[in-house]
């Protein structure tokens, strides 16, 4: 069964940088393409980022452009997201996810707190 294992959140300060990875298993990870999400309290799913199993088309949402950069080791099964420039707004429970924008599976690993403080 599909397993996404999340890790690098942490507590940051503004304008700090934190850089998480989430091991995927349990499928074939180097044909399909991958997303980060997060989710705040209170609020709905947001997406933030996707990448392509060639790493020929990524995305990003408006709010994090400029500041997070997507990646993957398909050697390692492995999902990364760079977040420079982080701001209180970014504090979220990340997930990555099977999917592009607006189609992403419900696969979900237990995710990555991260929190940043003004």
């Amino acid at each position: 069964q599909v397993q996404l294992k999340e890790s690098g959140g942490g507590l940051v300060q503004t304008g700090g940088s934190l850089t998480l990875s989430c091991v995927a298993s349990g499928f074939a990870f180097n044909r399909f393409t991958m997303s980060w999400v997060r989710q705040a309290p209170g609020k709905e799913l947001e997406w933030v980022a996707g990448m392509n199993s060639l790493r020929t088309d990524i995305s990003y949402a408006d709010s994090v452009k400029g500041r997070f950069t997507i990646s993957r080791d398909n050697t390692k099964n492995t999902l990364y997201l760079q977040m420079n420039n982080l701001n209180p707004d970014d504090t979220a429970r990340y997930y990555c996810v099977l999917g592009r924008k607006g189609s992403i599976t419900a696969d979900r690993g237990q995710g990555t707190q991260v929190t940043v403080s003004s």
